[in-house]
């Protein structure tokens, strides 16, 4: 079953406001006494986002937290794979380092573990009735849109491909050989899931506290022709 989750948190340039989301993940109780591991990989920031991730650590001494840098910028998809051959949880979850997903909805993700024993479970911004921010219309149009072409190639029924919140057992998430750097991570993982025999996969509904460019939003235009690319890509090739 699930004894440890780990929280992966990829982190550029997160400073301001790397520490509130380190709250938050240290005043959530997990169901069932389920013990948290959290993995910081900074991806060589410009900022102080290190240093502030160190000082948390200090100031909590009984989280059991690391810290891992990498030697220069490689992108959210080499920060995730470095936290994943990091991890020691029974099943682990990936976490922005910013304000966008709300660490109190680990259970919500965590419960088709307990029901039937789930290897993934995905947070679906898009279902559900929780709070979801207003803001940008053909962001959500190209997602779907995203969405609906890499269920196509995998033959999921997805709501949320893109999301960033995905709880994958972590034998599994080990043995998956991620090649992208960027925001192609998340296609690429869907598609390397989805081949994978007799593999249970869960949707549930979260909320979305979604940021403007000018509060920090990272993805562009771009990311989404590359998205389009790892769907074809890693449709046909491991």
């Amino acid at each position: 079953m699930i004894q440890k989750l780990s929280i992966l948190i990829p982190a550029y340039n997160e400073a301001p406001t790397i520490h509130l989301i380190l709250n938050k993940i240290n005043e959530v109780e997990l169901v069932n006494g389920i013990e948290k591991e959290i993995i910081v990989v900074n991806d060589h920031s410009t900022d102080n986002t290190a240093e502030e991730v160190l000082k948390f650590i200090e100031q909590h001494p009984e989280l059991n937290m690391r810290l891992f840098n990498q030697p220069t910028n490689q992108g959210k998809g080499a920060a995730i794979n470095r936290a994943i051959q990091e991890c020691s949880g029974d099943y682990l979850v990936i976490q922005d380092a910013d304000l966008e997903y709300d660490p109190e909805e680990y259970n919500l993700l965590i419960k088709p573990v307990f029901k039937d024993n789930a290897d993934a479970v995905y947070g679906s911004r898009f279902v559900g009735e929780n709070p979801h921010r207003i803001l940008f219309y053909w962001h959500s149009k190209g997602n779907k849109f995203l969405t609906g072409l890499s269920n196509m190639m995998t033959n999921l029924n997805l709501t949320d491909m893109e999301t960033c919140y995905k709880l994958i057992r972590t034998s599994i998430a080990k043995n998956i050989t991620i090649k992208e750097k960027r925001f192609g991570i998340e296609p690429e993982i869907t598609a390397k899931l989805a081949k994978i025999k007799h593999i249970k996969i869960y949707e549930v509904g979260i909320s979305y506290y979604g940021r403007t460019y000018l509060e920090g939003k990272k993805i562009g235009w771009k990311d989404g022709f590359r998205a389009m690319y790892c769907i074809l890509k890693y449709r046909f090739k491991n």
